[in-house]
């Protein structure tokens, strides 16, 4: 069983303006030691979705489907048991670390704080002092930083703050919302690096939600490419970013320059259009309005994942064999 299964899961948000989908029919694995990254512009669902694993949508959300951790439902979980299960097996780096924090707290009690909900061993102060020093260590941060309040520490260093929370109670699943948003280039890899050590020495399981394709060919095993709350394009990482099979992953991938390359370096290709509102999807494929491979038949046809060989998948009349969908 892996680590973190979902299994056809939509949600469904309630407005003034009716029900709005951001996120419809997902379905992936992640196995445990393994890091998946799903990547798409804003809007496309990703934060929902990386929510919904722990049952943090708003009370407007209806969450339909099942996410499996370590074979448990998830969303069927007593409140309880839930509050049981976050941070102890499964945690969270919110998006934007430069906000995540209590700024009226040092940074050392924020950390204790998942360790004495789930630890009751570690009631002592002593103890518990000896827990954070390490889980700073184990970040690469300085333990004085326990001692400091957030204001007094830099973005990168508040990031590694939040994934020392994150580790604090050894979880088996570790779920990474742009960890390295307002970062910049030298202090993302330094946090890339961090994260990428964990899975393999730690063996957890990390999903990392990122608009940045960049970012997930350096840290993730596998990318789903996510577009207007569907997954079009599933599969390992280097095979994804290296032969895209869907219009919208190359467009992704075309958006950012190609550092060597002096033709590419100056002439990013962008994509004409802005992505659907949720509460108004074009019919037939959603991307279509903003592809220059549609085809009549694009208009119509809401085609599903169906394998493109090679351990990939994508949503796309143009590739593999319609008996053969996926999802």
């Amino acid at each position: 069983m892996p680590v973190l299964r979902l299994e056809d899961v939509s949600v469904t948000y309630r407005t003034a303006e009716g029900a709005v989908p951001a996120v419809r029919g997902v379905s992936l694995d992640l196995e445990a030691g393994t890091s998946l990254g799903v990547a798409g512009e804003s809007g496309s669902g990703k934060s929902t979705l990386a929510a919904t694993v722990l049952r943090l949508t708003p009370r407007s959300a209806t969450v339909e489907g099942r996410v499996l951790l370590d074979g448990e439902d998830v969303l069927a979980m007593s409140f309880g048991r839930l509050r049981a299960v976050r941070w102890a097996e499964a945690s969270i780096v919110f998006q934007g670390a430069l906000h995540s924090l209590n700024p009226l707290h040092r940074v050392g009690r924020q950390i204790a704080e998942p360790v004495l909900l789930h630890d009751p061993s570690a009631g002592a102060r002593r103890s518990v002092d000896g827990v954070v020093k390490e889980l700073l260590t184990s970040v690469g941060l300085p333990t004085r930083l326990a001692s400091s309040y957030p204001h007094q520490l830099s973005g990168g260093q508040k990031q590694r703050v939040m994934i020392a929370m994150a580790l604090a109670c050894r979880p088996r699943l570790i779920v990474a919302d742009e960890p390295t948003t307002a970062l910049d280039v030298m202090v993302q890899a330094q946090v890339l690096d961090l994260l990428t050590s964990l899975v393999r020495e730690l063996g957890v399981g990390l999903v990392v939600i990122s608009h940045d394709l960049s970012v997930l060919a350096t840290t993730c095993d596998r990318v789903a490419v996510m577009y207007a709350g569907r997954v079009v394009e599933e599969g390992p990482a280097a095979a994804v970013l290296r032969s895209a099979r869907h219009p919208y992953t190359r467009a992704l991938a075309a958006a950012f320059p190609t550092i060597g390359d002096p033709a590419a370096r100056f002439a990013p290709r962008g994509l004409p259009g802005d992505p659907p509102w949720p509460g108004d999807l074009p019919p037939g494929c959603p991307f279509h309005p903003r592809c220059p491979e549609a085809e009549d038949r694009c208009h119509t046809d809401d085609v599903r994942l169906r394998p493109a060989g090679d351990d990939q998948a994508a949503a796309c009349i143009h590739v593999g064999d319609p008996s053969g969908v996926v999802r």
